[in-house]
């Protein structure tokens, strides 16, 4: 049994964490946690960002602190996952963040000066291609994650379009494209082509996101609070469905329709 060393605040350390994830992938630790590989960690991974995102959303700070020692975890298991197959070390992973975060703010850590947010996040971009080795806009727009949810990975890669000044000139231009979007996808419907409805939903899509730029929105969060708002709705809906002792499906189209209104 590891035990806090510190007696008076009965908390562990970070260094007795990894003890603990140490002895977790020993010989004699937890037979899950030694199979556990870099791939088979992937989902588990996403899972946990995902419920720390739904700590946040639901300003629920015990949560929050529990999710992210989840996402701890998962750094540490990956590490010592590493470690044992002689590729890197939690230390490594630590020096390499630290040496990125003074590389990346020579605004604190040298002789930088910026006046504003905005500088700063160009400066983070212009340092990070640096490092990257990233000449070309192309290049950066290649090696946004393709693992990345879809309307992010369309945010970033316009971000990159808009750096190098290829964007539409106002959020009436931009407006415009989403229409065009519903006109072509309307023409490949009609044509009854499905490969081609299918390009042409995922046009719409994206011009949706470049017209959320406009709209200083954020796509995600935009969708994440639709979906959550339908299903609040929904909810409602159902409850007074089920008030009058009947179910969803002995409703018609149009009772649920003005009992969905009535909720709005």
């Amino acid at each position: 049994m590891i035990r806090p060393s510190n007696k008076e605040t009965n908390q562990y350390s970070f260094e007795e964490f990894m003890e603990i994830i140490h002895v977790l992938r020993s010989e004699n630790g937890c037979p899950w946690d030694r199979e556990q590989t870099h791939e088979s960690l992937k989902s588990c991974l996403i899972e946990e960002c995902y419920e720390t995102v739904e700590a946040i959303n639901n300003v629920d700070k015990e949560n929050l602190c529990e999710e992210l020692g989840d996402i701890l975890l998962q750094v540490a298991l990956h590490s010592v996952i590493a470690e044992e197959s002689g590729d890197f070390e939690m230390n490594d992973i630590i020096d390499g963040i630290s040496k990125k975060m003074i590389h990346r703010h020579p605004h604190v850590f040298g002789d930088a000066i910026v006046n504003s947010s905005g500088e700063v996040l160009k400066n983070w971009e212009d340092i990070k291609k640096e490092e990257k080795k990233e000449v070309t806009v192309s290049q950066s727009m290649e090696k946004v994650p393709k693992a990345l949810p879809a309307l992010i990975r369309a945010a970033k890669v316009q971000g990159h379009a808009k750096n190098a000044g290829f964007d539409f000139v106002d959020y009436e231009d931009a407006l415009n494209k989403v229409y065009e979007e519903i006109n072509e996808l309307n023409l490949a419907r009609k044509v009854g082509d499905k490969s081609q409805i299918e390009k042409e939903f995922g046009d719409l899509l994206f011009s949706v996101v470049n017209l959320s730029r406009f709209l200083q929105e954020n796509a995600e969060n935009s969708l994440t609070n639709a979906t959550d708002k339908f299903i609040n709705r929904f909810v409602d809906v159902e409850r007074l469905v089920l008030r009058e002792g009947k179910h969803l499906c002995d409703m018609s189209i149009d009772e649920l329709k003005a009992l969905w209104g009535q909720v709005k």
